[in-house]
């Protein structure tokens, strides 16, 4: 008979915010102190924790950077417990994380165009995905990122993103899209609109892409990864997602 071995006890490790940013009245961006053992690739997740409370987060930083930098969103109680925590703690003060990344949101390398559809903060991983590769000077793939938020200030790695796709215009693709034009909010909005999981088919029939050298990948809202997924799958192309939407 096999003997069952208890389960060690995970070791929490504290380490300090570094930097903060309020950029809504609802989303904002941490740093953290990264301890040395922590590793990662690019698209996987921390867990972190207040007062004993864990979730776990998107890291939006690349594993080359020195600090591990999240965009959060703060989910109003009852729904959310950990987030209004973290959006009050200042730089300075500690979380805990726990000692090993994880996820298999990662990047697939076996396809040479990666679709990228994300709302709001499931932008993270492939901010992530973008830094890494560009970082170790990669080539052969391209990444198109289809952004999608109901107000044009949600939109919180649009500089980074433009400015990658005028840097580097045959690799990275940003296309932004608001999913309420019509309110006073995004009055000078003068780009795409409409939900972000509607312009998915017409973007990837638009440039001739196939299922067999294109990956489809979706993190946010629920709702839009299953609509990317039932719009998708039935043409043959794959859909790899992520849900990290009001779980906080």
């Amino acid at each position: 008979m096999a003997i069952r071995r208890p389960k060690q006890p995970v070791i929490l490790e504290k380490i300090k915010i570094v930097q903060r940013v309020e950029l809504t009245a609802d989303l904002f961006k941490i740093w953290l102190e990264r301890p040395e053992s922590f590793t990662y690739k690019s698209g996987k997740y921390c867990t972190l924790g207040v007062d004993g409370i864990e979730r776990a987060y998107s890291i939006a930083s690349a594993p080359h950077e020195e600090l591990i930098e999240l965009f959060i969103e703060r989910i109003p109680e009852p729904e959310g417990i950990l987030s209004p925590m973290l959006y009050d703690l200042k730089v300075g003060e500690s979380v805990t994380i726990r000692p090993r990344a994880k996820g298999l949101f990662t990047m697939d390398p076996s396809f040479v165009n990666h679709v990228m559809v994300a709302t709001v903060t499931g932008v993270a991983p492939f901010v992530s995905y973008i830094r890494d590769y560009l970082h170790n000077g990669l080539e052969g793939h391209y990444f198109h990122v289809l952004d999608g938020a109901s107000y044009f200030d949600e939109f919180i790695y649009d500089t980074e993103l433009n400015e990658l796709s005028q840097k580097y215009p045959g690799l990275v693709s940003f296309v932004p899209t608001v999913s309420r034009p019509n309110e006073a909010h995004n009055s000078s909005w003068e780009g795409k609109t409409g939900r972000v999981n509607t312009i998915v088919e017409d973007y990837v029939e638009k440039l001739g892409f196939n299922p067999e050298d294109t990956l489809i990948y979706a993190c946010g809202n629920p709702d839009m990864i299953n609509d990317v997924e039932d719009r998708m799958a039935p043409k043959g192309f794959k859909v790899k997602f992520e849900r990290y939407w009001k779980e906080d």
